[in-house]
């Protein structure tokens, strides 16, 4: 796994290695798709995201230990925190989304 202030930098050549790892990834995933055909379900579906996103959010309230230890430098603790910060928002904009259509649908006469 890359870091911000580790060993991989931002460099032309790692953004490169970067993509082409996700290109590959992305064939694999799509290949595992097409041969494993599998039903999954809107709540289960919902139930792994937030699973997902509170492992995020768990992890970025540890980052303040590590950062005083000394493990972390101050870049990857931010890289970090915005991320799960626009986890969270994201997250609380599809549950606004999914609200306001069950208003909606609510509000429908049958």
């Amino acid at each position: 796994m890359s870091t911000i202030g580790g060993n991989m930098g931002l460099g032309r050549s790692n953004i490169e290695q970067a993509l082409r790892t996700m290109q590959a990834r992305t064939k694999e995933l799509q290949a595992g798709a097409t041969s494993q055909p599998k039903e999954a379900s809107f709540d289960s579906a919902m139930a792994q995201n937030v699973t997902e996103l509170n492992n995020t959010v768990n992890s970025a309230d540890k980052l303040h230990l590590e950062a005083m230890t000394g493990q972390l430098d101050f870049h990857e603790v931010a890289g970090r925190v915005k991320e799960a910060q626009l986890s969270f928002n994201f997250a609380m904009q599809v549950r606004n989304k999914l609200i306001d259509s069950y208003r909606e649908i609510m509000r429908m006469s049958v």
